[in-house]
């Protein structure tokens, strides 16, 4: 919890002005301070002061001074404020609900003592009037309780010592009051107490600071020790500050409403402890100092939590907020968290609104959404569910099982929320604590589920649920029972359903939409109406509406649902309303709503009779008259008020109704109930008479019989059913009862059915009686010969009367009981007669065991009759087994035919060959076969019956059109089968079954009439995809005649697609830019095509535009430029300037465009002009120089650009030398001022003569440069001379070659010509052309060794003129092939020397010396993407030299990854070297770590260098996280492959993983304050692992963390250590370490020693650490020793059987520790709990990825306690 400065509400004053109370009103709104000169301050919730009134003495004549104020206290109801004084008396001010409110005094309650506290309780035992505040706190020790209500007080009990504090529980039930000799008593006001009153405990100190939170109570005082208790006193926790510098004693405390936190007040200083409900213990969880603020006096918190005010001894007021954090939620709402298990859900929005959300069970929330709407809230425990409805601020608490989150809820509802999870529906009533209920369905739409609860008032407990078992059957429940009330199936699926708010009626509507009513207590189900897109209950009452196509149905007695209202209705019912005494239907049509106004007398109707008001029902039914409606509401309120017992009103509507008999009957029952009432007090209904009527009334008898004998009076039972002709039950009532006048009783039965003409029934009577005779004549009497002839045959001595019996035949014949007469035949043994008989009755059965055995010839006829005679009966179905036995096949199959029994007629029609006989029935056959599925047998029957079109037929029916083709090919003309399927094309086409119209044309080959069909449709894509699949070369000309053609039809977009699809797009934006869809048109074209493309689209659409429209548009588009530019070079000047002027762009370069226009149309002057206003003077100069116009030039120079005008000149003298006009071309350069051009044109001409004279008098500095230069020129005519001499030295030479080649001495003619060079060749021509002509005479006619020697010495002098191909074929035809590949070397022509190479070695030996020198040459050049395209190995190794590290990885990983790992361990390796382990860390993960058995050093190198870094070089821990990564991956790698999965370097691979989670552990819980006792932890646990990590720098480390944490004793052991292993580093003996003080540890002793150090970068530190450990070493008071535990070892250490925990290092201990799927390892369950929270409160550290990384790497946590 944070405690958060808000304001200052008084300042401290520099004298003692003690607070001597704060109180602050339940509802949150005022706080009241009682101030050391006895007045009261009032403040708002905002802090702010809103008034102020003083107090008054007990007795006025003390004066105001003769008191001090002890104790404040806020009435429950917020309205009054008590004030206790020490003049022993306790006032009760009465403040009222507004600041306004006059404050007047409303209590006095004088005391016998001064009073020293004060409290004000509330309990819910109490009615709310009543309050009561407790001021115990008498200096007399009593404990009194004064009553506001009634002005009286109380004493409650006595202590030994007077009391010094009080504190209520949170519930306001109870208190507990402190005295002085430390006793604590706790005392309950309510018989509701679970725990012990009296004395519970004696504590140490007297009590000043004194609180009740949940789970037992806290005290603390003067002893600086706060004490934490339980229920029974016994001790929980002690929190010890004696020790503490500054702390003093303990003054006040205050408990937090919800009891989860307690604040305790000492000098300077407030503590917070908080209640851990996953701990279930105390915590200090805040600590707040405030200098000179001196001793606190007064603690209160707000009654939400969120606040908390202290009072001082020098008058400050302070006040805090109090909140362990806050979220926003959707900037809606904002989440404050005061405590684990509650917070506050204050809304963002005016008027800004404030709920308190809390854990009933004390549980933590941890999860909390906002949901339906903003109206709900949904929060998580451990344990619950909390739900809460913030509209009518309701919340619900339930015990909920967590599954993930997984749940969904519905809010849809007003007063249950639906919450579905894995299958099961569970309902939560709003404001009650215990799930309403639980079903099982997977329908959760709440369309198909309603909720009833308590609705319209009329039945407190009628809670009812309808939802869906399953797709068609309807589930009701009684939620209050649990039981399930009915259940209504139904033939089709149900989308929608909804009980009535009385539950007593259902509405349902299936998928058909036919809306169907349920009367939920007699289940019965009726057919309302059909069509139904719309139906509602109307709130608060029993009528349905419902719309029906156009039509509004409206039932207003639902009870009567033959009674409906019709009315048309226009568009869509959407809701109906009922609000300010109307009720409206509202539709909306289109864009208009309807409203249709209901009656509202009809529905007041149903409302009246449905809440019981009779009476309202009645007045209106008589306000109807006799319209047709009244009828029904009149029965309908007759059977309800009989329900109900309202007689009076039952008879009413009888009468109204005209049945004047129940009108009778009624008022009957009404007199005797009149009767009953008058006579014994006790209300009519209770008459035993008036019951039975009742029940009589509503048939039932039972009741009514069981009422009469409930009374003795069975004479009225009897008469009863007398009256009513029902003489059996009178009968059967007394013989059960026992009656005496029983025999009398029947006499009247008998006497009553002769009289009555009851024969029949007389003579059942005499047979029940054993008189046969009598009872046969009376049958016979009564015309019953069937009852006399089976009388006869049960009675033989009958059957020997033949004249009887002979009438008894007679009867039967008559009565046609053929069969009967049979029977009596066939006793009297007159077999023939009898088989005549049975025959004749259709008793065949008889017959034909009859006829088996007198007549067994008979039998197949009897068969195949019966057969006729079940048919002629329409019992076709029996008649087929008759018709086989009988052998009447074809019979047999007519009637199975004819009943529809399939199976049986394909059976029997498989025996049949005759096509003829199976014709008739082959279609019917088929039919059912194919509805059975089985098309193999449907078409074997007609083909069968040689119906082979109409196989065809049902097989295209059933998409079998391959199979139907091979039947149409074997037995149909190709002709007809070919107009059948394209006839059944055309009829799937007509029903809109196009792909199946498809695949029949396909099958007949006719790919084109599907494309023409997919044409006709339009639709296009199926018409494409055919197209390319049967003729691709048409696809582009099919896209385009498409593409035109819905242009054409204005479907630009479809066009588009096909333009676009045929490549044409430019089509297609001449298309949208002709329409106007400028665009479109530049979408395509920029999409499509080039950007200048899409530029002039865009330029052609600013033309259609405005020119500002224009302007902006191309602004947007970034075009303006360019626009401007096109409208320039198309010649539109003016377009182009109002572009420029509406963008505020300068017009130059339209200016200069047009100039450039005018200029090549020769129209000069107008182009100057233009030139000048583009601020081009220079361009117009040039025009003119460029027209020869050199005065019009001149003049622009001098007017607009003077430093031109010498160009002018320049360029005209230029003009002037053209034409050798040296006179004017002198002049004007001289005009110019440029004499140096005049001089250094003459010295190029050599005209020395005439430069000097120009030199002499323009240009005086170039005379002595002219005259050397003229000097040269004459001595150069002197060489010319020498040079024509040389040039006759090398024209002997060619000479002599000439001849000696005439005389076919070929050596001497090259040898002569290789005697020219540059010292006598005339030139280089010439030079060039004497050794080719040498070098060709040896290719042509030397060999062998002249060849040779001559080609050694010109192959170079070759090279050297650049003649490389005759250079090599000089070597070539010498049969030099090495230096032939030199040549082209030497000259880089790589290919041409390879290529040379493969065509003269076979053996490709020269190929691999060409390959060799080039790989030389890229080397020495540096060219590595060349040198990688010959060979990559060597570009590798070039860049690994280099140093390019990152080019050569990159290429390296392109050729495989065995060698990109090989130089990524030499890249590792060199890290390494360099002392740059991170790095090389950072390598493998990023290339990935190999299990190489060649790596495994790197491996462990990387691994020891990164642990021996220091903690500051971690970078935050990533460095920890980053190699736990590595290790992780690498052992992965390493136990996919068998053999090294159980190798010694993987354990220690794994070993090394463990000690960088540790590391990266410690790291992530540094950064959360909770978990620092968790890093000190693993800093203790890695010394276990000091073989792997510095030794010195794991003491180093866990010696620092123990100092840190205050455990000297220990960090001086540790840190000793450390300077004993840093000595023997230096000294480089590992025997100089004590390992005797490690004794009761498992740290190892034999550890290598590092090289250096681990502080050696830092010696100050080193020397810090010495000096400490000096200085402890000398304080007797610490034990320099480790403490050890139970099992006699240091608690990190590991014992025999011990795991040690993942997270902490330290053993697995306790109950139930968080186990893995993965592994075998565990988690302290405490540990994995606080990293559980930290993870929630602080989720911006690195727990949640130390969590993640140990799931990844364990497996799954099982955390769950079982």
């Amino acid at each position: 919890m944070q405690l958060k400065y808000l304001r200052t509400l008084l300042e401290g004053q520099e004298q003692i002005q003690r607070i001597a109370g704060l109180a602050w009103s339940p509802n949150q709104q005022k706080l009241a301070i009682a101030s050391a000169d006895r007045h009261i301050l009032l403040y708002d919730d905002a802090g702010e002061r809103r008034d102020k009134f003083s107090t008054k003495p007990a007795n006025p004549a003390n004066g105001k001074n003769s008191y001090v104020i002890r104790g404040l206290a806020f009435s429950p109801d917020s309205t009054k404020l008590a004030v206790g004084q020490s003049d022993s008396i306790v006032y009760v001010y009465k403040l009222g609900e507004s600041w306004n409110d006059k404050k007047v005094i409303c209590n006095k309650f004088p005391q016998a003592s001064a009073v020293t506290a004060l409290i004000w309780l509330s309990s819910g035992a109490i009615i709310a009037e009543k309050s009561f505040n407790v001021s115990p706190g008498l200096e007399d020790g009593k404990i009194r309780a004064l009553h506001s209500k009634n002005n009286k007080s109380q004493s409650l009990y006595g202590g030994d010592s007077i009391c010094i504090s009080l504190a209520a529980n949170t519930k306001g039930t109870g208190f507990l009051s402190g005295h002085n000799d430390g006793t604590i008593i706790r005392y309950f006001m309510t018989d509701e107490a679970t725990e012990p009153l009296g004395r519970v405990v004696q504590h140490p100190v007297p009590p000043f600071a004194l609180a009740w939170p949940q789970g037992g109570f806290c005290a603390g005082g003067c002893d600086q020790r706060i004490v934490f208790y339980d229920n029974m006193g016994r001790q929980l926790r002690t929190f010890d500050y004696s020790r503490t510098e500054g702390e003093r004693e303990f003054t006040v405390a205050a408990c937090s409403p919800n009891g989860q936190a307690v604040a305790f007040g000492s000098f300077d200083r407030i503590r917070i402890f908080a209640w851990s409900p996953r701990q279930a213990a105390w915590s200090e969880s805040a600590t707040k100092e405030v200098s000179c603020l001196y001793t606190i006096t007064s603690l209160i918190w707000r009654r939400d939590g969120a606040r908390l005010a202290l009072g001082s001894v020098s008058g400050a007021v302070l006040l805090f907020e109090s909140v362990l954090r806050r979220t926003v939620w959707q900037d809606k709402f904002e989440l404050i968290f005061v405590a684990p298990s509650q917070l506050l859900v204050r809304t963002l929005t005016e008027p800004s609104q404030q709920l308190t959300i809390e854990s009933q069970l004390g549980l933590e929330i941890d999860d909390v959404r906002i949901m339906g709407r903003d109206n709900y809230l949904v929060a998580r425990t451990e344990e619950s569910l909390i739900l809460c409805d913030l509209t009518r601020n309701l919340s619900s608490e339930v015990p909920w099982t967590a599954s993930g989150h997984h749940e969904r809820f519905y809010f849809e509802n007003p007063n249950v929320c639906l919450v579905f999870n894995v299958g099961e529906l569970s309902l939560v009533e709003y404001g009650d604590n215990c799930i309403l209920g639980s079903v099982r369905t997977e329908f959760v739409n709440p369309h198909v589920i309603s909720v009833r609860l308590n609705e319209r008032g009329n039945a407190r407990e009628n809670k009812k649920l309808a939802f869906l078992l399953d797709a068609k059957t309807i589930c009701v429940v009684d939620l209050v029972s649990q039981m399930t009330y009915g259940q209504i199936s139904h033939e089709t699926k149900i989308d929608w359903l909804e009980l009535s708010e009385t539950a007593h009626k259902l509405l349902f509507r299936d998928k058909k939409l036919r809306l169907v009513l349920v009367d939920t207590y007699t289940g019965k189900k009726q057919t309302l109406l059909s069509n139904i897109s719309f139906v509602q209950w109307v709130p608060q009452s029993d009528v349905v509406v419902a719309q029906s196509n156009t039509n509004l149905a409206i039932w207003y007695n639902i009870d009567l649902p033959e009674h409906v209202t019709m009315q048309s209705i226009r568009g869509e019912a959407i809701e109906v309303l009922r609000e300010n005494g109307r009720t409206v239907v509202r539709s909306q049509d289109g864009p208009s709503e309807h409203n249709y106004q209901l009656d509202e007398g009809l529905v007041e109707f149903g409302t009246a009779v449905n809440d019981s008001d009779f009476g309202r029902a009645v007045h209106f039914l008589e306000s109807l008259g006799d319209k047709p409606a009244a009828k029904a509401m009149w029965h309908n309120l007759a059977i309800i008020s009989l329900e109900d017992g309202n007689l009076r009103v039952a008879q009413r509507c009888y009468a109204a109704l005209g049945n004047v008999s129940k009108a009778y009957y009624l008022a009957e029952m009404i007199q005797l109930a009149d009767e009953f009432e008058a006579s014994t007090g006790s209300p009519g209904l209770l008459c035993p008479e008036v019951r039975a009527k009742m029940a009589l009334l509503g048939s039932d008898l039972r009741t009514a019989e069981r009422i009469y004998l409930e009374q003795g009076n069975i004479e009225a039972a009897l008469k009863m059913y007398k009256q009513l002709g029902m003489w059996d039950e009178a009968v059967a009532l007394a013989e059960r009862r026992g009656y005496g006048n029983i025999a009398e009783l029947k006499q009247q039965h008998m006497e009553y059915l002769m009289s009555s003409e009851q024969q029949e029934k007389a003579g059942l009577v005499l047979e029940e009686q054993g008189d046969v005779q009598q009872a046969m004549s009376l049958y016979l009497k009564a015309n019953k010969p069937a009852r006399a002839a089976r009388l006869a045959l049960k009675t033989p001595h009958l059957l020997q009367d033949e004249q009887l019996m002979l009438q008894v035949t007679e009867g039967l014949v008559r009565s046609e009981l053929y069969e009967l007469a049979g029977d009596i035949a066939h006793r009297l043994s007159r077999p023939e007669a009898a088989l005549a008989l049975y025959r004749k009755g259709g008793a065949y059965a008889r017959a034909l065991e009859l006829g088996r055995v007198v007549a067994p010839q008979e039998v197949t006829s009897l068969e195949e009759e019966w057969g006729d005679w079940l048919v002629s009966r329409k019992q076709l179905d029996a008649s087929i087994n008759h018709y086989i036995e009988a052998g009447a096949t074809q019979k047999a199959l007519e009637a199975a035919v004819g009943a529809k029994q399939w199976r049986k007629a394909v059976q029997i029609a498989k025996v049949l060959d005759e096509p003829e006989l199976i014709q008739r029935y082959a279609l019917d056959l088929a039919k059912h076969l194919a509805f059975a599925g089985d098309l193999d047998a449907a078409e074997d029957m007609l083909v069968r019956a040689n119906l082979h079109k109409e196989a065809i037929e049902l097989l295209n029916r059933h998409g079998k059109w391959e199979r139907a083709y091979v039947i149409g090919e074997k037995y149909l003309p190709s002709e007809q089968l070919r107009e059948l399927f394209v006839q059944l094309a055309s009829t799937l086409e007509e029903q809109g079954k196009y792909r199946d119209a498809e695949k029949v044309l396909i099958a007949v080959n006719e790919p084109d009439l599907a494309i023409a069909m997919y044409k006709r449709r339009e639709l296009y894509d199926s018409m494409i995809r055919l197209v390319e699949k049967h003729h691709k070369d048409l696809l582009d000309s099919t896209h385009l005649h498409l593409a035109r053609q819905l242009e054409s039809r204005g479907k630009l977009k479809n066009a588009e697609l096909h333009f676009v699809a045929s490549g044409d797009w430019k089509s297609a934006v001449h298309m949208y830019c002709s329409s106007g869809r400028w665009e479109d048109g530049y979408r395509v074209a920029k999409q499509k095509g080039t950007e200048g493309a899409s530029q002039q689209v865009a330029y052609m659409w600013a033309k259609s535009m405005p020119t500002e429209s224009a302007v902006r548009l191309l602004s947007k588009l970034g075009l303006l430029d360019t626009a401007v530019g096109f409208a320039c070079d198309s010649g539109q000047f003016e377009f182009a300037m109002e572009l420029c002027r509406f963008a505020g762009k300068p017009t130059d370069e339209v200016h200069l465009k047009i100039a450039m226009s005018l200029e090549d149309e020769g129209k000069f002057e107008a182009a100057e002009e233009e030139f000048l206003k583009a601020h081009k003077p220079r361009e117009a100069i040039l025009m003119y120089q460029h027209a020869g116009d050199w005065q019009a030039a001149l003049n622009v120079a001098e007017q607009h650009l003077s430093e031109a005008v010498g160009e002018v000149l320049i360029g005209q003298a230029s003009a002037a030398l053209e034409t050798r006009n040296y006179k004017d071309y002198e002049a004007l350069l001289l005009r110019a001022q440029r004499p140096d051009l005049i001089v250094e044109h003459y010295k190029q001409e050599s005209l020395y003569e005439d430069a000097l004279r120009i030199a002499e008098e323009h240009y005086p500095t170039a005379l002595n440069d002219l005259r050397r230069l003229q000097a040269q020129l004459q001595r150069g005519q002197a060489q010319a001379q020498a040079n024509e001499d040389a040039a006759s030295i090398s024209r002997s030479y060619l000479q002599k070659a000439a001849e000696f080649a005439k005389k076919e001495q070929f050596r001497k003619a090259a040898e002569c010509l290789m005697q020219i060079d540059s010292s006598n060749a005339e030139n280089a021509v010439t030079l060039e052309r004497a050794l080719l002509r040498a070098a060709e005479i040896c290719n042509q006619f030397l060999e062998g060794q002249d060849a040779q020697e001559l080609a050694q010495t010109l192959g170079p002098r070759l090279l050297a003129i650049k003649q490389i191909g005759p250079a090599a074929q000089l070597y070539l035809a010498a049969d030099m092939p090495k230096q032939a590949v030199d040549v082209f070397i030497k000259t880089e022509q790589w290919s041409k020397a390879r290529r040379l190479a493969k065509e003269i070695d076979a053996d490709l030996q020269l190929l691999a010396y060409v390959e060799q020198q080039q790989k030389l040459s890229l080397k020495n050049e540096g060219n590595i993407e060349q040198l990688a395209d010959i060979d990559v190995v060597s570009a590798l190794d070039l860049l690994a030299e280099q140093g390019q590290w990152q080019r050569c990885l990159e290429k390296a990983k392109q050729l495989n990854p065995q060698v990109l790992q090989k130089y990524v361990a030499v890249y590792a390796a060199q890290l390494i070297r360099e002392g740059n382990c991170t790095t090389a860390l950072g390598l493998y993960l990023t290339y990935g770590a190999p299990p190489i058995e060649a790596h495994y050093n790197i491996y462990t190198r990387i691994a020891l260098d990164c642990l021996a870094l220091r903690e500051e070089q971690s970078e935050g821990g990533s460095l920890w996280r980053q190699l736990r990564e590595f290790l992780f991956r690498l052992i992965h790698s390493l136990k996919e492959s068998p053999e090294q999965a159980q190798s010694s370097f993987t354990g220690s691979m794994e070993q090394f993983l463990l000690v960088a989670h540790y590391y990266a552990t410690r790291a992530a819980c540094r950064e959360v304050q909770a978990l620092q006792p968790v890093a000190l932890r693993l800093s203790l646990a890695l010394l276990r692992h000091t073989d792997l990590l510095p030794v010195d720098k794991g003491f180093y480390e866990a010696g620092m963390d123990l100092r840190q944490a205050g455990r000297e004793s220990e960090a001086f052991v540790m840190l000793n250590h450390y300077l004993d292993v840093c000595e023997a580093i230096e000294e480089g003996s590992g025997q100089l370490v004590d390992h005797s003080d490690l004794a009761s540890t498992d740290f190892p002793s034999s550890v290598p020693l590092p090289e250096d150090i681990h502080l050696k970068n830092d010696p100050n530190l080193h020397e810090e650490v010495r000096e400490w450990v000096l200085a402890v070493s000398m304080d007797q008071q610490v034990d320099q020793q480790l403490p050890t535990d139970d099992r006699g070892l240091y608690e990190s250490s590991l014992g025999s059987g011990d795991l040690a925990c993942l997270l902490s290092g330290f053993p697995v201990r306790g109950r139930q520790p968080v186990t893995f799927q993965g592994s075998s390892n565990q988690v302290n369950r405490d540990v994995w709990s606080k990293f559980s929270v930290a993870v929630k409160m602080s989720p911006g550290t690195g727990i949640a990825d130390i969590i993640t990384f140990t799931e990844k790497w364990q497996g799954t946590a099982n955390y769950v306690m079982h």
